[in-house]
């Protein structure tokens, strides 16, 4: 029996020329393919400026650090970040790692994005981030978001790391927030093996990414700039002149050279994803029993979620047990209800959120994997082995 995978590559012959032709260049570290591809990835998702990094949670730790550092800063140690429930574990961090504290709160079970009761009634007087997360290529309700905040100093950024080419509104997901970070990870929509990019209109908060990603130098800007005077005695000085407490989270040159490869591809694969989707939907949208995933604006379906409801009366394992006989491979929802993690003890957080849909993912969810080939014959073998796990 063939196997259904979580993720497979994207790569062609293409992407495979385009890292040799890096080695055979000889400079292999962040350089001119970097360049490009932040450009072109600008351009394609609407964004004025991108920034590759070497990794999603990378983007995500970009994007809150450079808040700290504007001139007038727009986050201060002791503020609290209003974060979903469920997500990846460096949605959070960062976030801690700056000295906000988070405020958990409960996701909608249908969308798997922000409860939107829930997180009204989160946004008090000290609120000073909203970090949005949208989850498995969905959308959130950025109108209903952006209606919440209102005038409030409150802002916000968006995790899109599971959500490239989604759209709401016929805007691109990622584009809502002052940055927006997304992952170019193997299991991802696309791929440079390892890589993230965080993008934003504020030519400010580019400015602080770019020489936060490495080290904390002025040797990336561009002069003049928002951040400091250039040194008048030459170029020379500027070469290892540090103004902030930055890190090295610079992208290797092969991973932007691919980066410009795979999106030329992408258009491609969300439109193969989405016809997946469609399928799924037909197959799993009436199934007495299961909850799937309900769609906000246009998602580009990072995976399938399914929810076992109260009245399967099937225990989850009797589920994986049946899929992983049939060689299909599974995972949680994301990490569950991230709060239930041993981590949470080491962050600091408001106490005892009540967040009984996350609740109901972390127990009863799981995940199976959509793909950039057609998988529409998959899809109805994997509605076989879970109707007849669940007696449907």
């Amino acid at each position: 029996m063939t196997t259904y995978p979580l993720a497979a590559s994207t790569w062609g012959d293409e992407e495979r020329q385009a890292a040799i032709d890096v080695l055979d260049s000889g400079h292999t570290t962040m350089g001119p393919k970097v360049r490009a591809f932040e450009g072109a990835f600008a351009e394609y998702f609407g964004a004025r400026y991108a920034v590759m990094s070497n990794s999603g949670s990378s983007a995500n730790l970009l994007a809150v650090a450079a808040l700290f550092f504007t001139r007038e800063p727009k986050l201060k140690a002791g503020m609290t970040a209003v974060v979903p429930a469920v997500s990846w574990a460096t949605t959070y961090y960062p976030l801690t790692q700056y000295g906000l504290k988070l405020r958990f709160v409960d996701i909608d079970p249908e969308t798997l994005n922000f409860d939107l009761t829930a997180l009204a009634e989160a946004l008090t007087d000290d609120v000073g981030v909203i970090f949005a997360v949208n989850l498995l290529g969905n959308p959130n309700d950025y109108a209903a978001i952006k209606a919440l905040i209102g005038d409030r100093p409150i802002t916000l950024l968006e995790d899109n790391c599971e959500s490239m080419g989604a759209t709401f509104g016929n805007k691109a997901t990622g584009t809502f927030g002052a940055i927006g970070t997304y992952s170019t990870f193997f299991s991802h929509h696309m791929s440079t093996m390892e890589g993230g990019v965080s993008v934003t209109d504020d030519e400010e908060l580019y400015e602080l990414m770019l020489s936060l990603r490495a080290h904390g130098w002025t040797r990336n800007l561009s002069w003049p700039n928002h951040l400091v005077e250039k040194d008048d005695r030459g170029e020379f000085y500027e070469l290892f002149r540090f103004i902030l407490p930055g890190y090295n989270l610079r992208p290797l040159e092969m991973s932007g050279a691919i980066g410009i490869e795979q999106l030329k591809r992408l258009p491609g694969f969300i439109a193969q994803r989405r016809a997946n989707a469609a399928r799924f939907e037909e197959l799993f949208g009436d199934l007495r029993g299961v909850r799937i995933q309900k769609e906000i604006g246009e998602s580009s379906w990072f995976g399938f979620s399914i929810v076992l409801t109260p009245e399967t009366n099937v225990p989850r394992e009797a589920v994986l047990s049946a899929l992983k006989a049939a060689n299909v491979e599974t995972r949680p929802i994301v990490a569950g209800n991230f709060y239930r993690n041993p981590v949470i003890r080491h962050l600091d957080h408001h106490p005892d959120p009540k967040l009984p849909n996350a609740d109901e993912i972390h127990d009863r969810g799981f995940y199976i994997g959509n793909h950039h080939w057609d998988v529409r014959p998959e899809l109805e073998r994997l509605r076989r082995v879970i109707g007849q796990a669940i007696g449907r």
